[in-house]
């Protein structure tokens, strides 16, 4: 674990404890000295035996290790932390072409993601953004980050089922351009499609560069299920089927840093998206812990005032 210290340049003040240390000694040696000269000596030997050098000299030792505490208080050490005060921006791009009203899932494709993306949501942490994309033959905002996550699941569970082709490109751009909004220090791009990238002006490929560029995450979730899955025919009779390209989900994910996920009904994709929130990757951020210094500091300086000035004072 990395620690760091805002005014390391507070800490040179630990080298005058020494100093602290060789003027007590001066002290009870003086103190010591005109015992000797002043007082009985056998009164001084029996007062010596009967106190133990360590209760004798254990204000002093208090003393300087709450003023140690203090100047390492006060040169603000920091420890890292996974992202305690800034979150991550989670950019949901889902696809909303014809092939997800398929009945593979139940009811539909589209209805069993939005029931899972629902789950993702209430998984994030409170300082986390979440907010949604939906894509067809081109790509929409659904719901701009926001950290309240009740927001984002009302406007998740409005989406309704489009009838277009699927523009996996466009998708992406938005939804890195949405992550990039909010200067957190760490944004991720969850892509869920069934399909192959057909429609749109950008391509995946360029959205990645993209992502590269502005050094955000994807990861990818496939749905279909094994066999192709019949929609319907074709204004020549021809039959139509939903299929899902996991090659190209698979190349988007590992290019841009993610992971991919295949999900082959509604129990495999609840589970991706119930575990899918521990693999987003969180940067640790320096975080203060003065504060636990300076009270230590203080409960041992209250602790040395009861000692000396107490019921069980010692005498110095």
């Amino acid at each position: 674990m990395d620690y760091e210290f805002g005014y390391w340049y507070v800490l040179l003040a630990l080298f005058v404890l020494p100093g602290f240390y060789y003027l007590y000694r001066f002290y009870t040696k003086t103190k010591k000295s005109n015992s000797l000269k002043f007082s009985n000596l056998q009164l001084v030997k029996d007062s010596i035996s009967s106190q133990s050098q360590l209760r004798k000299h254990l204000p002093f030792i208090m003393l300087l290790v709450a003023v140690s505490l203090i100047i390492i208080g006060l040169a603000d050490p920091r420890i890292p932390l996974e992202n305690v005060q800034e979150g991550v921006n989670v950019v949901l791009v889902l696809d909303g072409s014809g092939s997800m009203a398929a009945t593979d899932y139940l009811p539909t494709r589209l209805e069993s993601a939005k029931a899972a993306a629902e789950i993702l949501v209430n998984n994030l942490e409170p300082n986390d953004h979440a907010g949604i994309i939906l894509f067809e033959s081109g790509a929409t905002t659904v719901s701009y980050l926001t950290p309240f996550k009740q927001k984002t699941i009302d406007d998740l569970q409005a989406i309704k089922q489009r009838d277009g082709a699927t523009a996996i490109g466009d998708g992406l751009v938005l939804g890195i351009d949405m992550a990039d909004s909010i200067p957190n220090k760490k944004k991720v791009v969850i892509l869920l499609s069934d399909g192959d990238h057909n429609a749109g002006v950008v391509t995946p490929n360029e959205a990645i560069q993209y992502a590269l560029q502005k050094k955000i995450q994807i990861h990818t979730i496939g749905m279909g299920s094994e066999e192709p899955v019949l929609l319907g025919t074709n204004i020549y009779g021809n039959p139509l089927y939903a299929e899902l390209n996991e090659e190209e989900l698979t190349a988007i994910a590992s290019s841009a840093n993610g992971n991919y996920y295949k999900s082959v009904d509604n129990n495999s994709l609840n589970e991706i998206f119930e575990n899918i929130s521990d693999e987003i990757d969180r940067e640790l951020e320096q975080v203060s812990i003065k504060d636990w210094f300076l009270i230590a500091s203080a409960v041992i300086l209250a602790a040395n005032i009861y000692i000396v000035y107490g019921k069980y004072r010692i005498v110095i």
